[in-house]
């Protein structure tokens, strides 16, 4: 009889558990499809769904969201000063495309800054060079936030390079994520921390505010020097991004260097995780610098799942139904929801030239089979897919017509919608777009183009499988 009433109990808070979640579900949801197929799963299997609600369920980070209502005033006050600084963006004949480039900085909360110098790293080899560079001159601060470090020769590298900088009374801050860099050595960090660097986890955030959050990733990969040159772009801190090994498929990536105001667009997303992440407000010069000798147009467009909307998927979609001639996006990962499919195929049918390039090879086998699923729909609305056919292509770039061009960390998948920070560079000077052109027009030309018959002509167990796969699109 005792363990009958156990049972009894445990079975009731367990559906106890299930129905808080379904409340919390119906309160909350964002996609009618992803809250009806959790709705489903807690009701007939709720010892399976309920536990992994609390993990992969939520949209919305709590924890961030709550330590930017109540983090420093300090923070606050700089990070609204930015915001409203204003930077004419009028340009000859070219109102609606004014009134797009408005849109994502209220998105972002952040303005377009003019004075800056933007310099297109086309490669691992280069990116690590400008990097090392800029370390190096540092005189007074470094910021560094990246998803993936790894303790290799890269690794190794940039750390050499930051305890001679501590020597020399370079303060030096370091921010990564704990899964992106799960296999970084406890002794990199330890020893980085007693040269005197301040080292901190995107998980270190208060636990109290960060439990049951941890499908949340810090994606960004980002740094500054002296809050006058920044980086940003696909490229983590590992020897794989130049694809120098004997036995590895060659990477593909871009960054790209920034220098000038729009830099403090940078240190202030950096801020904010860091606030986040330790509770701490580094005393450092947080103002924007002065314009440098360069004429780009730029807006820095940080992006998570503690923004009041969901601004990587608004940002995408403001650049695909804007655009006039041509989207192009490059993407490792291309696992889109309802919306942003729609949107492309509208770009299409309406006579863009729509352009997706996907690696040939990728590192994960449910996300290339998944992008089969969506070649029907793709072809038959006239969108190009494309898949790069000399290595694993990991570059996130968006070409729109001739107007701007972006490089970032955003993905063309749910993760980086939904539950990844990221953080996306939009420069809108000729220069620079023609030189994203041309390096999307030579990555093209080493591309195979997909078509239908991709994935009509292949099994119905292959068919089957990746239209299975797609339904994880949400996790994916």
């Amino acid at each position: 009889m005792p363990e009958t009433s156990l049972l009894a109990i445990a079975v009731s808070l367990l559906y106890l558990g299930s129905a808080a979640c379904i409340y919390r579900i119906l309160l909350t949801y964002r996609t009618t499809q992803g809250a009806i197929a959790w709705i489903i799963s807690l009701l007939g299997l709720p010892y399976v769904a309920v536990p992994l609600f609390l993990v992969f369920g939520r949209s919305r980070f709590g924890g961030y969201i709550k330590a930017r209502r109540m983090g420093d005033q300090s923070l606050t006050a700089l990070l609204n000063r930015f915001e409203q600084q204003t930077t004419s963006l009028s340009m000859p004949d070219q109102q609606q495309l004014d009134k797009q480039l408005q849109v994502l900085c209220k998105l972002g909360r952040q303005p377009f800054t003019e004075g800056n110098k933007c310099t297109l790293l086309r490669d691992g080899e280069a990116t690590f060079d400008a990097l090392i560079r800029a370390m190096e001159n540092a005189t007074s601060y470094i910021l560094l936030e990246f998803y993936i470090i790894r303790s290799d020769k890269i690794g190794q590298r940039i750390k050499t390079i930051l305890e001679q900088k501590l020597s020399e009374g370079v303060q030096v801050w370091l921010l990564y994520d704990d899964v992106g860099s799960v296999g970084l050595p406890r002794a990199y960090l330890t020893e980085l921390a007693k040269a005197g660097a301040r080292v901190s986890s995107f998980g270190d955030g208060n636990i109290r505010r960060r439990r049951f959050q941890i499908n949340f990733r810090n994606h960004r990969k980002l740094l500054v020097c002296d809050g006058k040159i920044g980086f940003v772009g696909g490229i983590n801190l590992g020897d794989e991004y130049l694809g120098t090994a004997i036995d590895q498929e060659p990477w593909r990536d871009t960054h790209c260097r920034i220098e000038g105001p729009a830099v403090t667009g940078l240190q202030l997303a950096w801020l904010e995780d860091w606030n986040w992440a330790s509770n701490q407000f580094p005393d450092l010069d947080w103002a924007p610098k002065d314009k440098v000798r360069g004429d780009e147009r730029v807006l820095v467009l940080p992006t998570g799942p503690a923004d009041t909307w969901e601004t990587c998927t608004l940002f995408f979609l403001n650049c695909i139904n804007n655009a006039q001639s041509r989207i192009w996006i490059a993407s490792p990962y291309f696992v889109p929801d309802v919306q942003i499919v729609n949107a492309l195929q509208l770009a299409a049918l309406r006579g863009v030239d729509v352009r997706i390039m996907i690696p040939e090879k990728s590192d994960s086998l449910l996300v290339r089979l998944a992008a089969y699923s969506y070649l029907v729909q793709a072809s038959q609305a006239g969108i190009g897919i494309y898949r790069y056919q000399p290595g694993f292509m990991h570059q996130k770039v968006v070409l729109v017509d001739d107007h701007y061009a972006a490089v970032g960390t955003a993905n063309l998948d749910n993760r980086s919608m939904r539950l990844n920070f990221e953080i996306i560079a939009i420069v809108t000077s000729e220069p620079f777009v023609s030189e994203v052109d041309t390096m999307l027009t030579d990555d093209l030309s080493q591309c195979r183009k997909m078509t239908e018959e991709d994935y009509e002509g292949r099994s119905i167990v292959f068919r089957l499988t990746c239209r299975a796969v797609r339904l994880l699109a949400p996790l994916l």
